[in-house]
């Protein structure tokens, strides 16, 4: 059955200028910030701040294709132009993937320094972070890369960048490695290291200000991976499903089309986000001087910088 989606391409040409522009404009600033203070303003790199600089700079790539896109969605582009299409289009997934891996990592980094305080004098620094970052960046640009020409068949027409990918795009081996190792993965690893973490900061049986602020930065790190990636991951399960015949009424694809391009839109909010987590950090860092400690005696636990967590 064809169905026409004039009516959701109309409304997202403006939909996506209202979004996009404040998006971009304030995780350019607010990331640029963060990367200037990390880099410049530092005295002493430590696992945290390695792994928050390479997220503002994940946060950064996401965001340079976003120009591009306002463009794309007002305009079409001519043939000769889909190869720059196509770079741009992975440029975007890998800063959208890069940034969901160096999320779970902070998670991971932090449930290790609280959980296993013994363990993480071995097993954590600034070394192992900056060869994790690496091992992310090797990791999503190995998925990445191959599919490059895979979003869209070139042809000699005119076309809509960063809209309407090729059927080999929706391949199901795509989709269900980008759901499982793309979103799911990561999302089960971080909500099972925030939850494990927080109940350690509750048993401790200390409510101070240092342990509340801990808790403050986990669920910012909750909401800056929950919020814009889950409703986008989906929506691309639903468009998923479209494509392989299972949803053919001509109203749900309508929605599911709406649904997919709003959710992509807001995914990019991220950026923004994360600032939440730059913020809290930088304020355990000045008001705690580096200093975060369990009890010995109640609950054998190692000392340990908040900068860190």
């Amino acid at each position: 059955m064809n169905c026409s989606f004039e009516e959701v391409d109309h409304l997202m040409m403006y939909l996506e200028l209202v979004i996009y522009m404040p998006t971009f404009f304030f995780g350019l600033i607010l990331n640029i910030t963060a990367l200037s203070v990390f880099c410049c303003f530092l005295r002493k790199w430590t696992e945290s701040t390695i792994y928050m600089a390479n997220l503002a700079v994940m946060d950064l790539i996401l965001l340079a294709p976003l120009p591009f896109k306002m463009h794309a969605s007002n305009h079409y582009w001519p043939a000769h132009l889909h190869l720059l299409c196509s770079v741009l289009e992975s440029l975007y997934f890998v800063g959208i993937y890069g940034s969901i891996y160096t999320i779970m990592c902070i998670s991971v980094d932090r449930w290790l320094a609280i959980r296993h305080p013994f363990k993480a004098k071995q097993l954590r620094s600034p070394k192992v972070a900056l060869g994790t970052c690496m091992a992310v960046w090797v990791l999503v640009l190995a998925a990445i890369s191959p599919t490059i020409y895979r979003f869209r068949e070139v042809g000699q027409e005119d076309f809509h960048c960063f809209h309407r990918f090729s059927e080999k795009g929706w391949n199901p081996t795509v989709i269900i490695s980008l759901e499982v190792f793309g979103f799911l993965g990561p999302a089960l690893v971080l909500v099972c290291c925030s939850v494990q973490t927080i109940l350690v900061l509750q048993q401790s049986g200390q409510n101070s200000p240092k342990s509340r602020a801990c808790v403050k930065i986990i669920y910012s790190s909750l909401a800056a991976f929950l919020i814009p990636f889950t409703p986008s991951h989906i929506a691309i399960l639903l468009q998923f499903l479209v494509h392989q015949g299972w949803i053919q009424d001509c109203d749900s694809r309508t929605r599911i089309s709406l649904f997919i391009q709003v959710a992509m839109c807001l995914s990019n909010i991220t950026c923004c986000l994360d600032a939440l987590c730059y913020y809290f950090i930088a304020h355990e860092v000045r008001s705690t001087k580096n200093t975060f400690r369990f009890s010995k005696n109640n609950n054998r636990r190692a000392t340990f910088s908040t900068s860190e967590v």
